[in-house]
């Protein structure tokens, strides 16, 4: 797939590059042969940042950039290179400038904010006996408890760490809103993915979890999103 951007896909709280896992197998069926998936530390928006520009800057090619949850702050922040042909945000956080995910987050509470626990290190858990509920209540009870089991916690401080040139101002954007979300209120998606200008919202009836739970659908936003002339 000559004409294809490379793509680049980016996690949020609570997880790791593996929650891209079944998104990872479709765009390979689809013929998807330059994938990435960061592995990013949560320590801080300018560290994931950082983290992602350097996966970024290993494709010689376009790339598009993929973020879920916190990870579509992280490629707001990190998008703005010169091979990034656009954004998809699934599920997502797209702040402006100044704002981080917590003053969003603040507009519209979530659900599952009572179920967010800190610890002694100041990392702050989903509640492992709450994660299903919380975070992912569309997929297996088996499937919610290894994600509640290696989930990552990120430094809490983390959501508070504002946006400095929000690379959507200048990318062309996609958004896939999950109509159940738990972790971040479809108030505050559709208002952020309105905002953007997206090129394409899906709105899909799924929880934060989707692209585990609705990979399929997720992937074909995905794939259209890099199929765009614009791209």
């Amino acid at each position: 797939m000559p004409n294809k951007p490379a793509i680049v896909l980016v996690h949020g709280f609570w997880g790791g590059a593996a929650h891209w896992g079944k998104v990872i197998v479709a765009l390979s069926k689809k013929g998807y042969q330059s994938i990435s998936a960061v592995e990013n530390p949560l320590t801080s928006l300018a560290d994931d940042a950082e983290r992602t520009r350097k996966m970024i800057a290993q494709h010689q090619g376009p790339v598009l950039v993929v973020g879920h949850s916190y990870g579509g702050a992280v490629i707001t922040e990190a998008g703005d290179q010169p091979n990034v042909v656009g954004l998809v945000y699934i599920a997502a956080f797209a702040p402006d400038a100044g704002e981080s995910p917590g003053s969003i987050t603040a507009k519209n509470p979530p659900v599952a904010v009572p179920n967010l626990a800190p610890d002694s290190d100041g990392f702050l858990w989903i509640r492992r006996d709450k994660f299903h509920e919380s975070f992912c209540q569309d997929l297996t009870a088996d499937e919610a408890l290894v994600m509640a089991v290696a989930q990552k916690a990120p430094v809490a401080s983390t959501f508070e760490n504002t946006i400095t040139k929000p690379a959507w101002k200048k990318k062309p954007s996609w958004y896939q809103i999950s109509t159940e979300d738990r972790m971040i209120a479809p108030a505050n998606q559709e208002w952020m993915s309105g905002r953007l200008g997206a090129k394409k919202i899906v709105t899909l009836k799924a929880s934060h979890a989707s692209l585990a739970s609705m990979p399929n659908e997720v992937t074909a936003l995905i794939d259209e999103a890099a199929s765009a002339p614009s791209t």
